[in-house]
C-alpha cells in the first residue's frame, strides 16, 4: 500500500469554497471542511456497498493513528465483519453501561410525578433512595437480573416491611418498563419475582367505632392542650372524613364559607379527581375559630416551623398519642374508618357515602363528572353526622335495641 500523506502536508492543508479531500491511499483520506475542521474517513466496500467510517479529528487524531485504525478496519473486513457496524455496536454497548436503573428511575418519577400528590410523590421517590438505588442503582439497567432484584427486595422483607417491599417492586416494574418504552432495556425483569413476596397481611387503620367510645375520644379533642392549629384539625377530622394527607394540605382558597363546601383540587387527591367536601355548621364554626391565627396565610393547618408549609404528616398521629389512644387504637385514617362504619349502619347510601369519602369510582366516564355527585344528600348526612358527634360529646347516647343510638338523623 502506498501512502501519499505526510505530517507536513496534513498540517498545511487549506480549507475551500467546498469540503476537499487529501488521499492517503487503502481508502484513507482527510476531509478538509470550507471551516477549516479536517477529518479522517475511511471508504470500504462490504457486502457489495459502499460505506464510509469515520476514523477520528484532526489534530487530536495524528496521520499514524489514522492509518492505525484503517488497518484494524481492513483486519475486520478480512474476517467478514463490518467495522462501521462493528463500531455502532461498541458505542450502543458503552452507552448501555452508562444508562443505570438509578438515572432512568430519576426519569421515569419525573415524568409521572404529576400523578401523585406531592406526599405520594415524595414516598415514591424516598422508598427508591433508601431501599433500592444503594443496592442496584448504579448498575447498567440491562444488566439486573432478576435474583439480584429479589435479594433487594428480600432485604426489605426481613426487616418486616412486606408492604413496603411489594410497593417497590410494583415501582421497579414501572420503571423497567418504562426502560423497555425508551429502548434501554428487554424486558420486565421485575415481573419475574411476583409472588415470590408473600402479600402482607389485609391491613385495616385502627379506629374506634363504639359510640360510647367516639364521645370519649371527641371530648379528649376538645380538652387537647396543644397548639390550636393542632385541635382544630383534630376537630374537623371527624367531621369531613377526608384523608389526613388532605386534612393538612387545606388552603383557605379552597374553602368558601357562603357556599359551605369545600374544593380540593384533583392534584392533592388520591384518585386524581376534583373532591367537593360540604361542611357542616360544626365544621364551619372549627375553621372560624382558626382563621384569626392562620387566615392571612396559604395553609389552614399550617407547620409549627414554617407558615409557608402544610402541618406535618405526623401531627395528628401525634397529638392522638399524648392523648392516650395508642398504636392500633386510633389513626388519622380511622376517622374515615369511623364514620363509614356508623353511617352504614345507620342507613345511608352507600353510594353517598363512598363520593363523601372519594373513594374511586370504577366507571372511567362516570368518574370525571362525579366529583358533585349526591351532593344534596351527603350535605344532609354530614349535618346529622355532625349532630350526632355533637351528642356523642355530650353524652347523650341512648342505646336501642339493636344497639344503635337514637340520636343519629335517620336516613331519608
Amino acid at each position: 500500500m502506498s501512502n501519499k500523506l505526510t505530517d507536513t502536508m496534513v498540517r498545511h492543508a487549506k480549507p475551500g469554497p467546498k469540503p476537499h479531500r487529501l488521499f492517503d491511499g487503502g481508502g484513507l483520506y482527510l476531509e478538509v471542511s470550507p471551516a477549516g475542521g479536517k477529518l479522517w474517513r475511511l471508504k470500504y466496500r462490504f457486502e457489495g456497498k459502499e460505506k464510509r467510517l469515520a476514523l477520528g479529528i484532526y489534530p487530536t487524531t495524528t496521520l499514524a493513528e489514522a492509518r492505525e485504525r484503517r488497518e484494524a478496519a481492513r483486519k475486520a473486513l478480512a474476517q467478514d465483519i463490518d467495522p462501521g457496524q462493528s463500531k455502532k455496536e461498541a458505542k450502543a454497548a458503552q452507552l448501555a453501561t452508562q444508562e443505570t436503573f438509578q438515572s432512568i428511575a430519576e426519569e421515569w418519577f419525573t415524568k409521572h410525578r404529576d400523578r401523585w400528590t406531592e406526599s405520594t410523590a415524595e414516598t415514591v421517590i424516598s422508598r427508591l433512595r433508601a431501599d433500592i438505588f444503594p443496592f442496584i442503582g448504579s448498575r447498567p439497567i440491562r444488566a439486573i437480573t432478576p435474583q439480584e432484584l429479589l435479594t433487594v427486595l428480600r432485604r426489605i422483607e426481613a426487616r418486616g416491611a412486606k408492604e413496603t417491599a411489594r410497593r417497590n417492586r410494583q415501582k421497579c416494574s414501572e420503571i423497567f418498563r418504562y426502560a423497555v418504552c425508551t429502548c434501554r432495556a428487554e424486558r420486565d425483569i421485575a415481573a419475574d419475582v411476583i409472588g415470590a413476596i408473600p402479600p402482607p397481611p389485609e391491613r385495616h387503620f385502627a379506629s374506634i367505632h363504639e359510640p360510647q367510645e367516639i364521645g370519649g375520644l371527641l371530648r379528649a379533642i376538645e380538652g387537647y392542650k396543644g397548639s390550636l392549629v393542632v385541635r382544630c384539625a383534630l376537630k374537623l377530622a371527624p367531621l369531613t372524613f377526608v384523608r389526613p394527607g388532605e386534612l393538612r394540605q387545606a388552603e383557605w382558597s379552597e374553602i368558601n364559607f357562603e357556599t359551605a363546601e369545600w374544593h380540593i383540587p384533583p392534584e392533592k387527591m388520591k384518585m386524581r379527581q376534583k373532591h367537593i367536601v360540604p361542611l357542616s355548621r360544626q365544621a364551619l364554626e372549627v375553621l372560624k375559630e382558626i382563621f384569626p391565627l392562620t387566615g392571612t396565610g396559604r395553609y389552614v393547618f399550617p407547620g409549627e416551623r414554617s407558615r409557608s408549609r402544610p402541618m406535618s404528616e405526623n401531627a395528628i398521629l401525634a397529638a392522638l398519642r399524648r392523648m392516650g389512644y395508642e398504636q392500633g387504637e386510633m389513626t388519622g385514617h380511622g376517622f374515615r374508618s369511623m364514620a363509614d362504619t356508623l353511617l352504614s349502619e345507620h342507613g345511608w347510601k352507600d353510594k353517598a357515602i363512598d363520593r363523601q369519602l372519594a373513594h374511586k369510582e370504577p366507571n372511567k366516564v362516570k368518574r370525571a363528572y362525579n366529583c358533585a355527585e349526591y351532593l344534596p344528600l351527603r350535605r344532609r348526612m354530614v349535618q346529622g353526622w355532625a349532630d350526632f358527634l355533637d351528642c356523642l360529646k355530650a353524652g347523650q347516647l341512648y342505646a336501642t335495641s339493636k344497639g344503635k343510638s337514637k340520636n343519629i338523623t335517620p336516613a331519608p
